[in-house]
């Protein structure tokens, strides 16, 4: 499972995202911008995080690392704005942390250009979880000491919001005409089909086994792997 922790202090609320993340200390003297599992997504969001994250973490994508972020709300009595209170008290329990990243900037395409073997990679891999939420209006991406950083996964893993119909979108197509690394994504015809060689039942298992139990249904963690197995074998459905 992830790694634990408890949050100790609720610092600020992040308005840029339409599910009011929150900055918040917690008991391994770390701090985490935290997606609250009562927000409109719901936990299905948190799992996409978990599930989307940890995959490119170990297909070697640059990803902060994630925990489990236990909340207890009477953290937040100090913050004025009730909704940010009202939010917090649908989250009792366990959230989910990203290793806040101090000092990032967001990414720029113009200002920050990206190595076109990474970008190529980034590609296919948001390919591979259907991520609609990597646009030049919205990148999810940080630069940090300099280096690219991915955020942000809560809108991949779309068919999860609609499981009657997931098995007919298996192998569906990525649109990436609005992806924000497009320009520099050069190398995909090469890394591309590397990256999804990667892509096993046994790694998929590996980070599905990573989302905590309270997030998921009954049969969640079979349906996810079934799932993504069979996208990951037919990768020229689904590559740009």
């Amino acid at each position: 499972m992830l790694r634990d922790v408890t949050a100790i202090r609720y610092v600020t609320p992040l308005r840029e995202g339409g599910s009011l993340p929150g900055v918040v200390e917690a008991d391994d003297l770390g701090t985490y911008v935290v997606k609250f599992r009562g927000a409109g997504q719901g936990p299905r969001a948190l799992v996409a995080e978990v599930i989307a994250g940890e995959l490119a973490r170990r297909l070697g994508l640059p990803m902060p690392e994630l925990a489990r972020v236990e909340l207890d709300p009477v953290v937040a009595r100090a913050e004025p704005d009730e909704e940010v209170q009202e939010l917090i008290k649908a989250s009792a329990g366990g959230n989910l942390g990203m290793d806040f990243l101090p000092g990032a900037l967001g990414f720029d395409p113009v200002a920050h250009p990206v190595d076109e073997g990474l970008a190529s990679r980034i590609v296919a891999f948001d390919a591979f979880v259907e991520n609609v939420d990597r646009s030049w209006r919205n990148p999810n991406l940080l630069i940090w000491h300099g280096d690219l950083w991915l955020i942000d996964h809560g809108a991949t893993l779309y068919f999860h919001h609609n499981w009657p119909r997931a098995e007919n979108v298996v192998h569906r197509p990525y649109q990436w005409d609005d992806h924000v690394l497009k320009p520099y994504a050069k190398q995909l015809g090469q890394e591309g089909p590397a990256l999804a060689a990667r892509i096993t039942p046994d790694l998929l298992r590996e980070v599905i086994d990573l989302v905590p139990e309270e997030w998921l249904e009954d049969g969640d963690r079979e349906a996810y792997l079934s799932h993504l197995s069979r996208r990951a074998e037919q990768p020229e459905a689904w590559l740009p």
